[in-house]
């Protein structure tokens, strides 16, 4: 079986995957919100005794007090290890489900359907798994590889425009670390009207490469965490109030923070970091934020999991195509990033 499968008709794709694999019982995990929007896309093609699982939409429900819940309802319905586990959702429920199954008596198979734009192209490669905990994004979690991913651009029309300007942020990532002609062709004028199918295929196509290249992040596959370890701080620090940022918003923050240390570590063109500062700021505006709020926020970027003991190691640009990675960088050094992004003016 394909470990993608690009769905032009989501519900076909569907029944031939489940067609192939031979499970007891499924189980299906949505989210509020894709509870009410794309489980009606679907659930023609589910077996009669599937079992439905439901939890509250939002990053701040990824924790493993959900789990449990989730778990809970799985030892309820009595699943077995030939359950099969259907993750319908943005990268909240995938990462979450998919950790859920990887667990659930030691480990039964899951498929991911993701419908946001963000996590079809990021969450739907790579096995990484997990949950928040004690305020810090993704700090538990496994690698483990779906029997399969299903990516059916039906469910994009679901999506509010900011989570499609979320995962707009992953796109543009891609071309910034690997494709310098891609990034060329992205738009930052109009860019909710693009072709989606065809950036979801290349941004698929770059993920998968690099991951492929270095499936357990011991080298290359650092350069997709470009801008995550700042943007990841700012949105674990705005998680729990009323700033909340969505993933996209707060890496797009990160990137502009990172270009700049790229420009003052490893020789990013001031050219180029005025290119990346612009788009982005024209996409997503910019975050309000105090310097008294520095210190967490710094404190936070310490706890990557990137670090190497006490020292901070990011992935930055060399040129907008190109990211080299495992450059130490300090706390002082941040903070001049991230007070570069608090002064900067918008139009």
């Amino acid at each position: 079986m394909d470990p993608v499968i690009f769905a032009s008709e989501v519900r076909h794709a569907l029944s031939g995957v489940l067609a192939d694999l031979s499970f007891s019982r499924l189980v299906v995990l949505t989210d509020s919100n894709t509870q009410s929007k794309c489980l009606p896309l679907i659930s023609s093609v589910l077996p009669q005794d599937t079992i439905y699982i439901s939890v509250s939409a939002g990053e701040i429900h990824k924790n493993l007090q959900t789990c449990a819940e989730i778990w809970s309802q799985m030892t309820k319905a009595a699943l077995d290890r030939k359950a099969l586990m259907l993750n319908l959702g943005g990268g909240v429920i995938t990462d979450m489900g998919g950790f859920c199954a990887s667990l659930y008596k030691r480990g039964i198979r899951f498929v991911n359907m993701p419908t946001t734009l963000l996590s079809q192209v990021d969450a739907s490669v790579g096995g990484k798994l997990g949950v928040d905990f004690e305020g810090l994004k993704n700090h538990l979690g496994v690698f483990n590889e779906p029997e399969t991913v299903i990516v059916a651009q039906e469910f994009l029309a679901t999506l509010p425009k900011a989570e499609l300007r979320s995962g707009y942020a992953e796109i543009l990532k891609h071309g910034l670390i690997r494709d310098s002609s891609y990034f060329s062709k992205l738009n930052a004028e109009n860019w909710e009207n693009q072709d989606w199918e065809s950036l979801i295929h290349h941004s698929v196509g770059i993920k998968k490469a690099v991951v492929e290249a270095d499936p357990k992040e011991a080298g290359l596959r650092k350069i997709l965490n470009f801008g995550h370890t700042i943007g990841h701080a700012f949105e674990s620090h705005f998680l729990d109030t009323s700033n909340h940022l969505l993933h996209g918003e707060a890496i797009a923050l990160g990137m502009i923070c990172e270009g700049f240390l790229s420009f003052q570590k490893v020789g990013f063109s001031y050219q180029e970091l005025d290119q990346l500062t612009k788009m982005m700021l024209q996409i997503y505006g910019k975050v309000d934020f105090s310097v008294d709020e520095l210190d967490p926020i710094l404190d936070l970027c310490l706890q990557d999991k990137k670090n190497e003991g006490s020292t901070l190691m990011f992935s930055l640009l060399t040129s907008i195509g190109d990211c080299t990675y495992n450059i130490p960088v300090n706390r002082e050094e941040i903070r001049e990033a991230i007070i570069h992004y608090h002064n900067l003016k918008t139009a």
